[in-house]
């Protein structure tokens, strides 16, 4: 794994390729990129590297970037799928302006350029089935074989053509193939598809096609069309340049430059369409947007912030060798984010109950505590105090080692922004043994958590008043996966077995007051314990509901894990 990309700072390769062509006046100078994505799923952290490289490089050399929606499937797109595409794009910070596109817009052009490449004999109807198509292809040692259709004449194959455009021809019973060489060594290039029959409603032109154009036909003609200078795509498509290569030649039009950068994996993570896919529709999450996906739509719900996605992006680089990144990088870029902006407030996951025997029974007061410990401008808040408080369970143990500076029997402690405590007796469960309530004494003359005679004390823990608490639903989220290659299965296996059961936990745990006024996604600090953000989804007025955003530190050990306080 790597924590950072082979160039992941400065002009990497395709920085380079691009000023290369800008000095040469390749293009007269001008550079237009395209983030071209197929709207058959949510966008999710690989996507984003892709949105930032392409909308990059336009920014980078005083360029223009589209969105083109690649919607040549009309089985698996949908509408919904675009919006959504679109609402990441806005949230990572980036504008198409005017320049939103889809591959539909262009059928009829693609229809007519087909009809050219009809004309030139250089394309051909072909009655074989995909899976007959298949068998003919040949492997990587062994030639193809030629369709029996391939040498219709000109005048049959432009009738054809023309008839399934028609919708003369039932679904599957006939498609349009290039006319290349079934011998060549790269397989992409023996008669690929070019168009099939499918009367699926699509979801901006309705049933007026009964053919639709494939990815590889439509794709490179699409930027073409578009006057797109540099074509920026994954690794697995070098072997389709040939092809896009081939039909631009032959037809003569705009030639785009293509250039192929390396995927970058995340550990703990799938990033397939399918696998996210199937995640979805048999439940094991509960969305495209659920905080747990790697998602864009997932991670803003989470409470990720763009701007930490966008270092992420730039910190993995761009490279032309695969790698796999480990997660706790993304982990990292995220708190840098918003240690510096988000609003600090103490909540208590795991609370046990804390008497003060010494203050007085049914007094209360109110402390101040800085909303940011370094940044002033951001305020404060009043947080009450009172007899009975809740501390996390863990911030005691009977019987402490010797660096545990928490409290134990005998020990003080300052209460965050408020006095010294001295624990001094412990309540237990009857039946079980297990302490359920602290006996503790304060010093009144300690108010702020300063001590008048200079003592020092080496521990510091957070609180929250009983009587003033909220109770609030917490959703801690985790690693969907509980190893590093999900993927990494045994014959017979599959990725959902290493679904990490502690994924998710919801616990009811008490907050300071106020943090019921917080507005829907907000992020803030629960002191010591994490970053964490108010549902969009869930939550109510007066009723927030928190999903952990990230912990304090990478403390996952393979579990639910969390900041160990």
């Amino acid at each position: 794994m790597e924590s950072i990309g082979e160039q992941s700072t400065g002009h990497h390769f395709i920085h380079q390729r691009i000023a290369e062509d800008c000095a040469a006046g390749r293009y007269e100078g001008r550079v237009h990129t395209r983030f071209p994505p197929e709207p058959n799923g949510y966008l999710h952290i690989g996507h984003a590297a892709s949105i930032c490289l392409n909308f990059g490089m336009a920014e980078a050399f005083g360029g223009l970037c589209n969105l083109r929606f690649d919607d040549t499937n009309p089985i698996r797109e949908t509408s919904e799928y675009a919006e959504s595409i679109m609402e990441d794009i806005r949230w990572l910070g980036f504008d198409w302006g005017d320049r939103l596109f889809y591959a539909s817009d262009y059928f009829e052009q693609l229809y007519q350029l087909a009809l050219e490449l009809v004309r030139a004999g250089k394309a051909f109807v072909c009655d074989l089935s995909i899976d007959e198509i298949r068998a003919h292809r040949g492997t990587l040692t062994e030639p193809g074989r030629e369709s029996p259709y391939r040498d219709r004449s000109i005048e049959e194959n432009l009738a054809l053509f023309q008839g399934m455009r028609a919708g003369d021809f039932p679904d599957g019973s006939k498609v349009l193939r290039a006319r290349i060489d079934m011998g060549s060594p790269n397989l992409n290039l023996r008669d690929p598809v070019m168009y099939r029959i499918s009367r699926a409603r699509h979801h901006r032109t309705g049933d007026s096609w009964p053919i639709y154009p494939m990815y590889d036909w439509a794709h490179g003609q699409s930027d073409s069309i578009e006057g797109i200078t540099h074509s920026i795509c994954t690794m697995e498509f070098e072997d389709h340049r040939p092809l896009y290569d081939w039909f631009i030649e032959q037809l003569g039009i705009h030639h785009p430059r293509q250039i192929e950068f390396a995927r970058r994996n995340l550990s703990y993570t799938v990033m397939s369409k399918r696998h996210l896919l199937r995640l979805v529709e048999e439940g094991h999450v509960a969305g495209w947007d659920d905080p747990r996906m790697p998602t864009l739509s997932g991670m803003r719900r989470r409470g990720y912030p763009s701007g930490g996605v966008r270092e992420f992006c730039e910190r993995i680089g761009v490279g032309r060798r695969e790698n796999t990144v480990d997660i706790s990088l993304l982990e990292h870029c995220i708190r840098q984010d918003l240690e510096g902006r988000a609003l600090r407030y103490m909540g208590v996951l795991n609370p046990i109950k804390v008497v003060i025997e010494n203050y007085p029974e049914g007094a209360e007061e109110e402390l101040e505590g800085p909303l940011h410990p370094t940044d002033s401008s951001f305020g404060s808040r009043v947080l009450p105090f009172s007899r009975e408080l809740y501390i996390e369970a863990t911030d005691f143990m009977e019987d402490p080692p010797r660096k545990f500076f928490r409290l134990g029997p005998g020990r003080e402690v300052r209460l965050r922004y408020g006095y010294f405590i001295t624990s001094k007796d412990v309540v237990k469960d009857p039946d079980t043994g297990a302490v359920v309530e602290l006996r503790c004494t304060y010093d009144p003359d300690t108010r702020g958590g300063q001590a008048p005679d200079g003592r020092k004390v080496k521990g510091t823990i957070h609180w929250v008043s009983a009587r003033h608490a909220q109770t609030v639903e917490v959703r801690l989220y985790d690693r969907l996966f509980s190893v590093s290659d999900p993927t990494d299965v045994p014959e017979g296996g599959s990725f959902l077995d290493h679904i990490n059961p502690d994924s998710l936990t919801v616990i009811h745990c008490p907050v300071e007051p106020a943090l019921r006024t917080l507005e829907a996604g907000a992020v803030i600090q629960f002191e010591r314990q994490g970053y964490f953000c108010v549902d969009r989804e869930d939550s109510r007025p007066g009723a927030p509901v928190f999903n952990r955003t990230v912990t304090l530190r990478d403390s996952w050990k393979g579990g639910a894990g969390g900041e160990k306080a």
